[in-house]
C-alpha cells in the first residue's frame, strides 16, 4: 500500500487560492482512486474530489467551479487547486487512496483556514 504526505494548507483569505500537494510513497499499483477529503470541526468527513486511475473526476457540488484535482504521475504527486475560496471551506483537509474491497489508505491532513 502507499503512504500519503499532505500539504499546502495554511490560512487565506476568501476569495483567495491554495494548492494542496499529496505526496504519494511506494507503488500505486492497485489503486482505483485517489481523492481529497475534508473535515470540518464538529462535521463528517465529505468527499471534496476524486481521479480515477483512469483519469475520470468528481467534485462535490460545493466545490465545482471552484476546485480542481489533478495528478503528476512523473512527481507521484496528487494536487487540490482551490480558487474563489470561502470561509466554509474551512476545514482539515485529507488525501486517500482507494483500494478493492473497500481498502482505503489516508493522509495525516493538513488544515485550511479561509478567514479574514
Amino acid at each position: 500500500q502507499v503512504q500519503l504526505a499532505e500539504s499546502g494548507g495554511g490560512l487565506v483569505q476568501p476569495g483567495g487560492s491554495l494548492r494542496l500537494s499529496c505526496a504519494v510513497s511506494g507503488s500505486i499499483f492497485g489503486v482505483l482512486a485517489m481523492g481529497w477529503y475534508r473535515q470540518a470541526p464538529g462535521k463528517q468527513r465529505q468527499l471534496v474530489a476524486s481521479i480515477t486511475s483512469g483519469g475520470s473526476t468528481n467534485y462535490a457540488d460545493s466545490v465545482k467551479g471552484r476546485f480542481t484535482i489533478s495528478r503528476d504521475n512523473a512527481k507521484n504527486t496528487l494536487y487540490l487547486q482551490m480558487n474563489s475560496l470561502k470561509p466554509e471551506d474551512t476545514a482539515v483537509y485529507y488525501c486517500n487512496a482507494e483500494y478493492p474491497s473497500n481498502v482505503e489508505v489516508w493522509g495525516q491532513g493538513t488544515l485550511v483556514t479561509v478567514s479574514s
